[in-house]
Formats: C-alpha cells, structure tokens, sequence
C-alpha cells in the first residue's frame, strides 16, 4: 500500500488503499473502489473526494453525459489526474546514452539516444547527462517542479546510496560520474541503479519474464552482466554487485566478460586464422576486410551458412557456459538475453539450448532472446521510477496540495 503520509487526514490508509486501486484501474467509480479494496461505501467516497481535493483523482463526466446512461442515478466516475507530473529514465551506457521522458502511468512523452565516446572524462558525461536531461524536458514541455522521480541505470555496482566503488581501471567511476549527486535535487526520488538490474525488472514488467519468480536478465551487448531475480525480489548486494560479469574473466571455457558482438567478430577471426573457415569464403572476406558485422553474421548463420554456422556453434558453447555457471548459482527458470544484440542472437541460443543440460546438474532454465531491444535498460529505469512516484513522490504531492488549501 501507498505510504500516505498524517497530512491527509485520520483516514490515510483508506486514502492509501484507494490510490493504490486508481493506479491500475483506469476508469473507475465507488463501487468498482469499493470491490477492489473492500472499503465501506461511505470510507470509499470519503477517500475519493479527498484524493479530488488534491487533484490527484480527477472526475469524469458521468454516464448520462457519455451516453450510456439507461435508467436510475448515473455514477460518478474517477480516473488518476493527467498533471500530476513526469518521470525520467536515464540509461548511462558504456557507448551511448539515453534520456526518457514518461507520464506516471503508460505514456512516453519524449526519447532521446545519443552515441558518446569510451574516452570522454567523468566530469564531461556527468555534464553531459544533465544537458541532455534537460534538453528532454524542454522537448516535453514539462518543467523541472514536474518531475516526480528520476531513475538512472550505470554500466557498473551500485550500493543502496547510488554510490559505485572504486574499479582498478576507474571504469566504474566514469560510467557513474556521481549521479547520486548530481541529479539528487532534480526530483523528489532520485535513483542510480546497475544496468543489468534494471534489465531485469523490464523483463519482469513488461518482457520474458512476466509472471517469472526465478529469473536472471543478462545484458550482453557490451559486457555480460546479470540482473538476478529469485523468489521475486532483485538481488542487489552489499554493493550493487550480485551478477556482476568480471567472474566471467576467470572461467574456464569463458575467459573474459566482453558482449556477444564482440564475441562473434572474435571467434570469426580465429577460425579463418586457424583454417577453419576459408579466407576466400563470404566470411573469410569479411575478416581479410576487417568488415565484420556480428548482425551479418549471425544473419548467415540462420539462413544456414555452414561458416557462419561453424562460429555461432562456437559461441553457444560460451553461452552455454555462461548460463551453466548461472543456472547453478542461483537456479533461475529462465535467463533472458537482454540488449541490441538479442534481435538477431536466436542462432546462438539454439545452439546453446542443445549444449546446455551437460553445463549443470540441476535443471536447465529456459534461454530466451529478449523482445525489448536496445532500450531494455531504460525500459527498466521508467518502470522503477513510475514505481518511485506512485510509492513516494504522489502522495507527498497530495499532502502538499491538501495543506496549500487548509
């Protein structure tokens, strides 16, 4: 239940109660509140006009005014107000980063994606970050009071402050740049959370894992990293680190944490290096060229290339490895391959499926591609604060508005 805080009167669990009904019920009236809470009618109606009075609930015409009334007293009907404000989704990526403008409930206001440099300094991405922040908020029209939660997604550990820990390459530093920070006056919930981790609560919310308790996310588009999901709750970790991907360095059959794509171009190199795929070849062209697409390739090998075959079968065994060591650390029923890379990886995790059962004694979790894309990560910072703002950020407005107007 939403925490309403005294300001709303001796009736702030009902109040609760109902606000939280209002968020997944779109249209609704006093009896619909009514069935859904198990509240008296009059408790029920009490709730409702104080949620009007703050102009979190907004009335709607009535079924006479619609033309669907039939007979006797037409009911009053409610739906959460459309200004109640925005939420941002920030994915800080390695390479790129994405700014998310939304409403709090299933609309998005305003995209932005933009590539940016492995090389550039923390104090440029931190500024970065903030320009092209508020660059999607002019877009959308929405000023800075408006925004109720900001949830930033970071290619490294976050502990529960929104702090990383210091990496021996300063790597982590760079990918968070001090966000917890730098956006800490930019809504009243702010957020910094590890990509992978949010990776797995879009699958959750909208993807692969939709009604999975046991399941774990893995973004391979740059680096593997894990969002773990057991008995319904993330995983996180003293600092943010649980599914962290450098384990993958010391495996034996693995040996680094680099992305699928990387993965594909490597092991196509290797294999016209060792003669195993001729350099006369489509493919062998490809590497002589230094032209390998892992799209390209992954493409060949699902129209049945034997060479583009060859090096996708050699990447299942990696990826068979991989959801091996993760299917018997933590025993998900599905690992769900996140990021750009999952529209075209089906030919890699066919290949592992069948590889898989040999990598572990308990049974083998389902190897899904994801459906969410390039955006699985902001997907999940959207989802999070939405979450932020219905929990924290509403109610405390309804408080504010209901005691401006005592």
């Amino acid at each position: 239940m939403s925490e309403v805080s005294p300001g709303l009167g001796t009736g702030r669990a009902s109040v609760g109660a109902v606000l939280d009904f209002a968020w997944a019920a779109g249209e609704f009236t006093a009896t619909d509140v009514m069935a859904g809470t198990s509240l008296t009618r009059s408790t029920a109606i009490d709730a409702i006009d104080t949620l009007l009075g703050a102009d979190v609930l907004r009335e709607l015409p009535n079924a006479r005014a619609v033309g669907d009334y039939r007979s006797g007293r037409p009911a009053r009907r409610f739906a959460l107000s459309p200004d109640l404000g925005v939420v941002v989704g920030i994915d800080a990526g390695d390479t790129h980063l994405s700014v998310t403008v939304a409403d709090v409930l299933d609309q998005t206001l305003v995209h932005h994606r933009v590539e940016v440099s492995q090389a550039q300094p923390a104090s440029d991405r931190r500024a970065l970050i903030i320009e092209r922040l508020r660059a999607a908020l002019d877009e959308a029209g929405v000023t800075r009071d408006r925004v109720l939660a900001v949830c930033a997604g970071v290619a490294a550990p976050v502990d529960r402050n929104g702090i990383s820990p210091p990496h021996p390459d300063g790597f982590w530093e760079r990918t968070n740049p001090g966000l917890a920070e730098a956006l800490s006056d930019w809504a009243p919930v702010v957020q910094i959370k590890n990509d992978a981790q949010l990776a797995a609560i879009a699958e959750g919310a909208v993807g692969a894992a939709i009604g999975c308790r046991d399941y774990v996310a893995l973004l391979a588009s740059e680096r593997y990293g894990g969002g773990v999901v057991v008995d319904g709750h993330v995983l996180h970790g003293a600092h943010g680190g649980v599914g962290e991907g450098v384990v993958f360095d010391h495996i034996i059959g693995v040996g680094s944490a680099v992305g699928l794509p990387y993965a594909v171009q490597d092991t196509a190199r290797d294999a016209v290096s060792a003669g195993d795929v001729a350099s006369s070849s489509a493919l062998g062209q490809l590497v002589a060229e230094d032209r390998i697409d892992p799209r390209l390739v992954l493409t060949l090998a699902a129209s049945g290339d034997p060479d583009a075959r060859l090096v996708t079968d050699r990447v299942a065994a990696v990826v068979a490895r991989i959801v091996g060591v993760l299917g018997s650390m933590y025993d998900p029923a599905r690992v769900i391959v996140c990021g750009a890379v999952a529209e075209s990886i089906e030919p890699v995790l066919a290949a592992a499926r069948s590889l898989l059962p040999a990598e572990l004694h308990l049974p083998a979790p389902l190897i899904l591609a994801s459906t969410l894309g390039a955006e699985v990560v902001s997907v999940g910072a959207i989802a999070t604060a939405r979450r932020a703002a219905r929990d924290v950020s509403v109610p405390q407005l309804a408080e504010q508005r209901l005691s401006l107007r005592a």
